[in-house]
């Protein structure tokens, strides 16, 4: 005797079936970067799902604001020529990357990370932020606490945090 698959609803499955068309949609996903190989494996999941729900990908970079000191300024690499090397190397990640027929936007500014990672989030009004994590632990992660913690923590939407190590699913 044949069986077929059984799932938990109750009924049985197909394993030749065309899947059912998705429930959530995906319009705007967001994919902070900081250019370190970690950042760049959120990609690897914003590419795939921006394929499948026909999403917009924005790539995001939040750099960190000049010091100053009694003497003024202390970053000499500060102004429109740096925002503009930042997104001339997010335009060729974007190049490399992502598929040319996916559309992508790219927003550069100076800020605190995770603040304006989330305000960036409101303002296009994402579905899906895709984060990584170096996934710091112990007196590093206690100084410089975590980015995508506080991301998910206070995030409007829900979050995919990629980590530097894992099993991936894509």
């Amino acid at each position: 005797m044949k069986t077929e698959p059984f799932d938990s609803s109750g009924g049985s499955t197909n394993a030749g079936a065309k899947p059912a068309p998705a429930i959530t949609h995906l319009k705007s996903i967001l994919a902070p970067l900081d250019f370190s190989e970690t950042s760049l494996k959120s990609l690897k999941y914003a590419v795939p799902f921006a394929k499948q729900f026909g999403a917009k990908i924005t790539l995001a970079h939040i750099a960190k604001p000049p010091l100053y000191t009694s003497e003024g300024l202390y970053a000499e690499s500060f102004g429109p020529e740096h925002l503009a090397s930042i997104q001339e190397a997010l335009l060729r990640i974007r190049n490399t990357e992502i598929p040319a027929d996916l559309p992508v936007e790219i927003i550069v500014r100076y800020g605190h990370a995770f603040e304006d990672i989330l305000t960036v989030a409101r303002e296009i009004r994402a579905d899906l932020i895709i984060a990584t994590t170096h996934g710091y632990t112990g007196l590093k992660h206690m100084l410089m606490g975590s980015t995508a913690e506080n991301i998910v923590r206070r995030a409007p939407c829900p979050v995919l945090v990629v980590r530097e190590v894992e099993h991936d699913f894509v």
